[in-house]
């Protein structure tokens, strides 16, 4: 079995890309292991977050392609647990961008975009 990526792909066809590979290597984990999954997955990444910024002492070098590798891991971890709910996750972030537009639109004022001259 091939599966095979291209760049520059949208959520929704990342999350038929997970759910065809899921579906072809014996299916989704329990809830409950999925959120453990991404807990665990949290947690690497947090580690190698704090080898680069520098806040845990350097037993490891920092390395950014591995930094790339539990960002990964983690959305991975989350397309399966939305997949397993029928959850779009697309349509949740604009969901929840509009929802922190709403409330949190004052304190986004009193700062200026990085863009910003």
């Amino acid at each position: 079995m091939c599966f095979r990526v291209q760049q520059n792909i949208t959520v929704s066809e990342a999350q038929s890309i997970v759910d065809e590979f899921i579906s072809n290597t014996g299916g989704y984990w329990p809830p409950f292991e999925m959120l453990a999954a991404i807990f665990e997955e949290a947690g690497e990444l947090s580690k190698m977050l704090q080898l680069i910024e520098g806040s845990r002492a350097q037993k490891e070098r920092p390395n950014f392609e591995k930094l790339e590798e539990e960002v990964g891991d983690v959305f991975f971890a989350l397309i399966c647990l939305a997949n397993a709910y029928k959850i779009s996750l697309a349509e949740a972030l604009i969901k929840t961008v509009e929802k922190y537009k709403k409330r949190d639109f004052e304190k986004y004022e009193k700062y200026p975009s990085k863009s910003s001259p």
